[in-house]
C-alpha cells in the first residue's frame, strides 16, 4: 500500500462531525437546532480549514481554495432554487391518497433529470406536504421523496445530479447518461412500487377515511407565481450555459460567472415577490432551512479535504477492478461524503488504472476508463446519494423543509433504516443485473 505523506488520522475531524450529525439530535434536538452554526463552524469548519493551510500546507492549500469555491458554488445553486421556488405555489385539489403521492414522486423522478434534483425536490416539496398535512403518518412519505425525486430521479443528464455535471466538465458527452436509462428505470418503479404498496397499507391501518387536506379540497389546480417558473428556467440556462463555456471556450473562468447569474437571478425573485408575499407566506417560506445546509455543509466541505486526499491516494492500491466494486465502493463514500467530489476522486481512481476504453471518447485529461465502470461510478454517486441525509445537497433542505412545516422526520439513523431496508436490496439487485 502505498504510504500517505499525511497520517490518515486527519480523517478523524469527518467521522467526529458525522457522528455530531447522527448522535446530538437525538440526545437534545433543541440543543442541536440552537447550536448547529456554532458546532459547524466553530468546532469543525474553521478549526480544519486553519489546520489545512497553516500546518499541513503545501498541495493542500490548493485543495482548500478549491473546496471553498466547490462550496460558494455549491451553496449558489441550493440558494437561488430554494429562493426562487419558494414563489411558486401550486394549489390544487390534492388529497395525500397513496395514488396521489405516488404520481407526485413518479412526476419527480421523471422531471429531475431536466431540472436537477435540487430543483425538482424544491418545486414539490410543498405541494407533497400540503397534501398529507392531516396524515397521522407521513415522515415516510418524504423519505421516499429524498429516494426518488432528490437523488434516483437525476440519472439521465447532466443537469439531473451535481456528480453527472462534473462528469459533463471532464468530458462525458452530455448524451451519454441517456444510456443508463435501463438502471434509472428499474431503481424508480422498484422504489415507487415499494412505496406504493406501504403507503397504501398505513393509509388504510390510519384511516383513509381522515380529512388529509382541508384548505385545498374544492381549489381547481392553479400555479402562482409565474415569474419564478421563468426564473426556474433561467437558473437552468446559467447552469447549462455555463458548463457549455468552460467545454468550449478555453478561458472562460470556472468560478465567477455562474454564482453571478444566480446571485442576480435569486435577487430578482425576492425583487418581484419579497418574502412576505402571500405567496411565500402560503408556501411557509423561511431563511431557516437554507441557512442549516450553509452551516452544516461548510463543516463537511472543509472536514472532507483530507478525507478526500487520503482516499485518492490510496485508492488505486485497494485491490478496485469489476465495476461492482466501483458501484458500492462509489456509493458508499457517497452516502457520507458528498457524491459529487466522491464522483471525481473515484473516477481519477479509475483512469489510473489504465482500463480498456471502450467510451468512444476520451477525458479531457486525456486519461479514459470503461464505459462499465464509469456507468457503476455515475450510478453509484447519483443512487446512493439517497443512503443518508447527507449524501447529496436536497437531501438535508428537503428534509430541514419537512421538520420544520411539523413532519416528524426519522433521525439521522432511523432515515438509515429506511435506506437500509428498502435501497440496499434494490441496489443488491441492480449488482446482479447490471454490474457483474
Amino acid at each position: 500500500m502505498e504510504e500517505l505523506d499525511i497520517s490518515i488520522l486527519w480523517g478523524i475531524p469527518f467521522i467526529l462531525l458525522l457522528l455530531c450529525i447522527a448522535v446530538i439530535p437525538l440526545i437534545d434536538h433543541h440543543f442541536w437546532d440552537r447550536h448547529l452554526w456554532t458546532i459547524s463552524l466553530a468546532v469543525f469548519c474553521f478549526p480544519t480549514v486553519f489546520a489545512l493551510l497553516f500546518l499541513l500546507g503545501g498541495p493542500f492549500v490548493q485543495r482548500t481554495l478549491h473546496a471553498a469555491l466547490e462550496y460558494v458554488s455549491f451553496i449558489a445553486i441550493l440558494a437561488a432554487l430554494y429562493v426562487v421556488s419558494g414563489g411558486v405555489l401550486i394549489r390544487g385539489n390534492f388529497r395525500g391518497t397513496p395514488a396521489v403521492n405516488a404520481g407526485i414522486l413518479g412526476c419527480g423522478a421523471l422531471i429531475a433529470s431536466v431540472v436537477g434534483t435540487t430543483g425538482a425536490s424544491m418545486l414539490l416539496i410543498r405541494p407533497l406536504l400540503r397534501a398529507n398535512a392531516g396524515r397521522k403518518r407521513n415522515a415516510h412519505v418524504v423519505v421516499f421523496f429524498i429516494f426518488l425525486v432528490s437523488n434516483i430521479g437525476g440519472m439521465l443528464t447532466p443537469l439531473g445530479d451535481p456528480p453527472l455535471f462534473l462528469g459533463y466538465l471532464q468530458g462525458v458527452p452530455f448524451t451519454w447518461t441517456l444510456a443508463l436509462w435501463k438502471e434509472w428505470a428499474v431503481a424508480s418503479l422498484i422504489v415507487l412500487a415499494v412505496f406504493f404498496a406501504m403507503d397504501t397499507f398505513i393509509f388504510r391501518k390510519d384511516g383513509a377515511g381522515i380529512d388529509v387536506h382541508t384548505h385545498d379540497r374544492h381549489e381547481r389546480f392553479h400555479i402562482s407565481g409565474i415569474v419564478n417558473i421563468f426564473l426556474l428556467l433561467m437558473v437552468l440556462v446559467v447552469i447549462a450555459g455555463h458548463g457549455y463555456m468552460l467545454t468550449t471556450v478555453s478561458e472562460w473562468p470556472r468560478f465567477g460567472p455562474q454564482e453571478g447569474g444566480l446571485a442576480a437571478i435569486a435577487v430578482l425573485s425576492l425583487i418581484f415577490m419579497p418574502v412576505k408575499h402571500e405567496v411565500r407566506l402560503h408556501n411557509g417560506f423561511s431563511w431557516k432551512p437554507l441557512l442549516e445546509v450553509v452551516f452544516l455543509f461548510a463543516a463537511i466541505f472543509a472536514t472532507m479535504v483530507p478525507a478526500l486526499y487520503i482516499l485518492e491516494k490510496l485508492g488505486p492500491t485497494l485491490g478496485l477492478r469489476e465495476p461492482w466494486q466501483f458501484f458500492w465502493s462509489t456509493g458508499i463514500l457517497s452516502s457520507f461524503l458528498d457524491n459529487a467530489p466522491t464522483y471525481l476522486t473515484m473516477l481519477t481512481v479509475a483512469k489510473s488504472l489504465n482500463f480498456t476504453n471502450d467510451l468512444g471518447f476520451v477525458f479531457r485529461d486525456g486519461l479514459h476508463t470503461s464505459a462499465a465502470v464509469l456507468a457503476a461510478i455515475s450510478c453509484g454517486a447519483v443512487f446512493m446519494g439517497a443512503n443518508t441525509y447527507i449524501g447529496n445537497g436536497p437531501n438535508f433542505m428537503v428534509r430541514a423543509i419537512a421538520a420544520e412545516r411539523g413532519v416528524k422526520m426519522p433521525s439521522f439513523f432511523g432515515y438509515m433504516v429506511y435506506s437500509v431496508c428498502i435501497l440496499i436490496p434494490v441496489f443488491i439487485l441492480l449488482t446482479f443485473i447490471f454490474f457483474v
